[in-house]
């Protein structure tokens, strides 16, 4: 069956090849030439499926939140699980930093994508730390939003700019070495007091 037959397949190549685009590119970088030309498309069908290339953007970061958000874990009881779940997640698809970082450099805060969706979703991982709080199991004398930000930022940091884990830490230093330091002061940091 031809791509112009069958539209659900063709969105779906086009959607794609657009998250490699904009992923690598951002969106004044990407091309809707090299996007049709990936998902073995026409433009036309582009911009009639999605809009221009700022929409599809949104719609590609859209998704990829929502992705994440299925994927990984709200619930902070168990931090080794918590912390597995968000870096192995960012090891398989770092489409997704690349995304956020696009959106945080071109887009700004007064126009952020799903901002709405995300505010809950960050809202409901931040109960489950406040939950933890009080049951002892992390300790209460952070905010839990706080502590929802030094966990991501241990957790997104060397993956979102991984020169600097290189040049900190040089060439040789493995995955499994900085999953295991990120894991052993993230215990530290939330250990009761």
């Amino acid at each position: 069956m031809s791509a112009t037959r069958d539209p659900e397949a063709t969105k779906a190549r086009i959607f794609a090849a657009a998250t490699a685009e904009f992923a690598g590119f951002g969106i004044a970088g990407a091309r809707i030439d090299r996007i049709a030309k990936a998902a073995k498309a026409n433009k036309q069908l582009i911009y009639a499926y999605f809009g221009d290339k700022q929409q599809l953007f949104e719609q590609v970061l859209e998704r990829a939140v929502q992705e994440v958000a299925a994927a990984v874990s709200i619930d902070i009881e168990d931090l080794d699980a918590w912390l597995d779940g968000h870096l192995d997640y960012l090891r398989d698809h770092p489409e997704f930093l690349r995304l956020t970082l696009w959106e945080a450099l071109e887009i700004g805060p007064e126009s952020e994508t799903a901002a709405e969706y995300r505010v809950a979703r960050y809202a409901a991982k931040s109960g489950k730390i406040a939950d933890a709080q009080r049951r002892g199991l992390i300790r209460a004398d952070l905010p839990p939003e706080q502590v929802l930000i030094l966990l991501l930022s241990l957790v997104t940091y060397p993956n979102a700019v991984p020169q600097v884990l290189r040049f900190a830490v040089g060439p040789d230093w493995s995955p499994d070495r900085q999953r295991s330091v990120i894991k052993d002061a993230a215990r530290r940091m939330l250990a009761p007091k």
